[in-house]
């Protein structure tokens, strides 16, 4: 492995939740402390992630075609976002590859084309949430069938739980979403607070303050999205509690899912190191 590895995240959380630090205001999460990487270390450590999400996504063939696109806010420049180029394929992208965009659509650095979808969604996106630092979307293919039918995910395993009430739906389809007018809509309807957004007869989008987080989330909305089809297709699910459902909400935690995001990417690591050139 000849390309340089960004230093570990020093808050990368431990083996296990429950050593991570408590959350104060809140008693029953699990806290990241922030980092104390200096920007370059840190843009090098995200766009790394970035480029292994994107090796992840093709593992689990959310590469349809052309579509689909995974950014990352830069550390130093808010206004900017590191993005896959577009037509290339998600299981050949390097940190090369990668190309920064600003919000008015410039490429700032990078060679590659950009997908003006991808900016359309992205660019609103950035801009209402401040807090977001990494977007996930893809043409799943659950993630498209649940998409049509117009209703919110319901509580019927552990592990949905982690989007109960933090997810949104935006009931429109105008079709290829290419203008800030129609991604300024999909930025409203995800919310101040949700961590995803199903898109109507599109598919699904998930956000979060690292990439180990917004992957972790597409890959678990996806997977809660599959479940409940398959459950519905078999009979009558029986949902979970409302009030259990709440409390078990804890698992869309945010370094929760960055200890299970860990695995993706120790396989990618140690399979795929050339993402890293």
């Amino acid at each position: 492995m000849n390309a340089k590895l960004a230093p570990l995240h020093s808050n990368l959380p431990r083996p296990s939740i429950y050593d991570l630090p408590r959350n104060p205001a809140k008693p029953n999460r699990w806290s990241v402390p922030a980092s104390a990487h200096t920007p370059a270390e840190e843009r090098l450590y995200r766009k790394q992630r970035l480029a292994a999400a994107f090796r992840i996504f093709a593992r689990h063939g959310y590469d349809y075609g052309g579509a689909g696109h995974i950014t990352v806010r830069d550390p130093e420049h808010s206004d900017r976002f590191w993005v896959n180029p577009h037509g290339v394929y998600f299981g050949h992208i390097r940190v090369s590859d990668l190309i920064l965009v600003n919000h008015e659509g410039d490429i700032v650095e990078g060679d590659g084309y950009l997908n003006q979808a991808a900016f359309a969604i992205h660019s609103e996106l950035h801009k209402a949430r401040p807090d977001v630092i990494a977007a996930a979307h893809t043409h799943s293919t659950y993630g498209k069938a649940w998409s049509t039918l117009g209703r919110l995910l319901d509580p019927l395993t552990q592990d949905s739980c982690a989007f109960y009430e933090s997810h949104s739906l935006f009931a429109e389809f105008n079709g290829v979403v290419l203008d800030a007018s129609e991604g300024k809509k999909i930025a409203k309807a995800l919310g101040p607070r949700n961590k995803a957004l199903i898109l109507q007869n599109h598919g699904f989008l998930t956000v979060g303050a690292s990439v180990e987080a917004a992957v972790w989330r597409y890959l678990a909305f996806d997977n809660a999205a599959q479940a409940q089809l398959l459950a519905e297709a078999a009979g009558t699910p029986r949902r979970i509690e409302h009030e259990v459902a709440r409390r078990t909400e804890i698992l869309g935690n945010e370094a929760f899912e960055t200890l299970s995001f860990l695995p993706q990417w120790d396989r990618i690591i140690r399979e795929e190191p050339d993402f890293l050139e």
